[in-house]
């Protein structure tokens, strides 16, 4: 299932991702595909001109995955899980957070604690302790009942508060794609790569968003060693 594609050009892989998809039937076995790419900035549908500040010399490539802009560079290894989410019988939620779950089991691998934000998906880290295992303030909450205590429901304000990365670095970034219940595009991890692009770009939209990596907060590991540990942890948190 596990196929190591090495470091390949973002576009021909986007297209590939698509073609595999979309002549799949209920018979195809997943896969999943791990990579580096080169220097490259991807959009999201939901990205913005203003959130590109200074692309330079690397390519720009529009996409069909969700979220927004993000960078992709060697030293990161990226995952495409191609999968049959019918078939493994969870749900779209349930997908992301699984996939969530295995960056952050890879994270704890290498005695670092990742952590969710409300309302911005990936995973995070402390970039005071990033061992730390305290809770966030900003993790995301459990969906509250219809109404509170008192009888009434939650103000829409507080329902959708602009997430808070005070003290945090992004290392792992997710966007995906499902069509016909199958997924295709995936999850980054930052491992040793260098990150000054990230300075061009809005970070997944976020202005005040800082980008980090495993070299960064103190884990020196290779890009083989990441891939192998982030392959097996997505095999183990994806299995039906």
């Amino acid at each position: 299932m596990i196929e190591m594609l090495g470091r390949v050009p973002y576009q021909p892989t986007y297209e590939a991702m698509q073609d595999f998809t979309s002549k799949r039937n209920a018979d195809t076995p997943d896969a999943l595909w791990v990579c580096e790419h080169p220097p490259v900035f991807t959009l999201g549908l939901a990205s913005r001109a203003e959130h590109l500040l200074a692309t330079g010399d690397i390519d720009v490539v529009a996409t069909n995955r969700g979220g927004q802009v993000t960078y992709h560079g060697p030293g990161q290894v990226v995952a495409y899980p191609l999968l049959n989410l019918q078939r493994r019988g969870y749900f779209v939620k349930e997908y992301v957070y699984r996939l969530e779950e295995a960056v952050i089991r890879t994270l704890l691998a290498f005695g670092i604690t990742g952590h969710r934000v409300g309302g911005a998906p990936g995973i995070y880290v402390r970039l005071d302790d990033p061992t730390s295992h305290a809770v966030l303030e900003q993790r995301p909450q459990k969906a509250s009942s219809p109404t509170s205590a008192e009888g009434s429901t939650p103000p829409k304000a507080a329902q959708s508060a602009s997430p808070d990365f005070t003290g945090l670095g992004k290392i792992a970034a997710l966007g995906i794609k499902v069509s016909r219940h199958c997924t295709y595009h995936g999850v980054a991890l930052n491992v040793a790569m260098d990150l000054s692009p990230f300075l061009r770009i809005d970070p997944c939209g976020y202005p005040s968003l800082q980008t980090v990596d495993l070299s960064t907060i103190g884990v020196s590991v290779s890009w083989q060693e990441a891939a192998d540990v982030l392959s097996q942890k997505l095999l183990t948190y994806l299995s039906p």
